[in-house]
């Protein structure tokens, strides 16, 4: 069983940066396309970016520009930079496998505000 583990977020005022981490467990993370999805109170749960095995990538349209996720398949770590946030990014921020995800993890709160 793959377990995830976020870390990274906290609270940043409007136009600010933060950098998502997420180690996963597992033999295999080099050949799984990775997502980063959020969840926002009373909304459902996003992808905001994924990359492949190949290192190509898609962002939701709301971040495009702003955002931008890379993963180490050396460290089984895939990451999220965050720049010029808004407030309506704040979310709890997941990674799981974009196709066919595993057991959640906890997540790492982000919260935008001034």
């Amino acid at each position: 069983q793959v377990q995830l583990v976020e870390s990274g977020g906290g609270l940043v005022q409007p136009g600010g940066s933060l950098r998502l981490s997420c180690a996963a467990s597992g033999r295999n993370f080099r050949n799984v396309a990775m997502g980063w999805y959020r969840l926002a109170p009373e909304k459902q749960r996003e992808l905001v970016a994924a990359i492949n095995k190949w290192g190509g990538t898609t962002y939701v349209d709301s971040v495009k520009g702003r955002f931008t996720i890379s993963r180490d398949n050396a460290k089984n770590t895939v990451f999220l930079q965050m720049n010029s946030l808004k407030p309506e990014d704040t979310a709890v921020y997941y990674c799981n496998a974009q196709y066919s995800p595993w057991t959640w993890g906890q997540g790492t709160q982000v919260i935008v505000s001034s």
